[in-house]
């Protein structure tokens, strides 16, 4: 028996277009097969909403389905016949009748057109367009960074090839024309949505357009400056440590971050220092330090004790 799918989506039989439609992406993000690799429940789950979305937003499916003319799988349920439809004695005259068509040629269109694969029109129907689908595809902080094509998995196991713009964001929501489902009597098929969830890097992290990045210097290099090699996403590149660098100190390598997609300038890199200490005994450094005395003063902790 196929679930109702106001409760599939978790929605009232009075909810909105809006409603559903937010109910259903909620739920594709916590049980898309994507996400839930060898989850054999989340999979059914996913297609359970799935084709509760299907119908209840196609708004003529769904007024078939509040009706009662089909059933939550789309499939047309039997009309019921009331003692007063057979007042006249009349429609007994006809298999149509009995079968709950109007007449006998309306009876040997429908059974025409379902023996012959759906591929005759039933009378008044008219071309609609497909459903709109969605689907949730996580990416690697680099695909989004340089730009990519990865494959969607479809429930059915079919595939869809998806481009990621060089830029795209976290959540972001790519529209694939024409890939959704099929259309209905000869209308256009809908529209394939793919939303992104963006795995976060291991160095990296973006804020806006631009990429910030901690890299560690040792004490000789901070203190008398160096020429190191740091990564970018583009590769290693090298930056000078200025001279009496500190922990905290931050350098900018122009258009090493992300192109922007809409003026197509890329953002910056910024690279915070981080002074680490020897990890070993440094007994000649433990000397120095013993018997240097500073030329100015430091409290650095006084603006905390204040």
């Amino acid at each position: 028996m196929e679930a109702d799918p106001y409760d599939a989506l978790g929605v009232p039989r009075t909810a909105t277009d809006k409603e559903i439609k937010a109910a259903f992406k909620k739920l594709a993000r916590k049980h898309h097969p994507d996400l839930n690799p060898d989850d054999k429940a989340a999979e059914e789950k996913f297609k359970e909403i799935s084709a509760a979305h299907d119908l209840l937003g196609n708004k003529e499916q769904r007024r078939r389905f509040d009706a009662g003319e089909i059933d939550a799988s789309g499939a047309q349920r039997p009309q019921e016949r009331f003692y007063r439809d057979f007042a006249d004695g009349s429609v007994f005259s006809t298999h149509a009748a009995q079968d709950g068509f109007g007449s006998n040629e309306e009876l040997a269109e429908f059974l025409a057109s379902a023996f012959a694969g759906g591929a005759r029109r039933s009378r008044g129907a008219r071309p609609a367009r497909g459903q709109d689908t969605t689907y949730a595809l996580r990416v690697a902080f680099e695909d989004v960074a340089s730009g990519a094509t990865r494959t969607v998995t479809l429930p059915d196991g079919a595939t869809l090839n998806v481009t990621i713009p060089e830029g795209a964001e976290d959540r972001q929501m790519l529209r694939l024309p024409g890939q959704g489902g099929p259309g209905f009597a000869g209308g256009p098929p809908g529209d394939a949505f793919v939303e992104l969830h963006v795995d976060p890097h291991a160095i990296f992290r973006r804020k806006d357009d631009n990429i910030h990045l901690e890299v560690p210097v040792t004490l000789k290099e901070a203190v008398l400056g160096a020429r190191i090699m740091v990564p970018t996403i583009g590769g290693p590149v090298t930056v000078t440590v200025p001279k009496g660098s500190n922990s905290g100190s931050t350098l900018r390598l122009r258009d090493r971050g992300i192109r922007n997609r809409k003026t197509g300038q890329r953002g910056h890199q910024l690279i915070t220092l981080k002074v680490v200490l020897p990890a070993a005994e440094e007994p000649e450094l433990v000397r120095f330090l013993e018997a240097w005395e500073p030329k100015t003063a430091q409290d650095p902790r006084r603006e905390m004790l204040a």
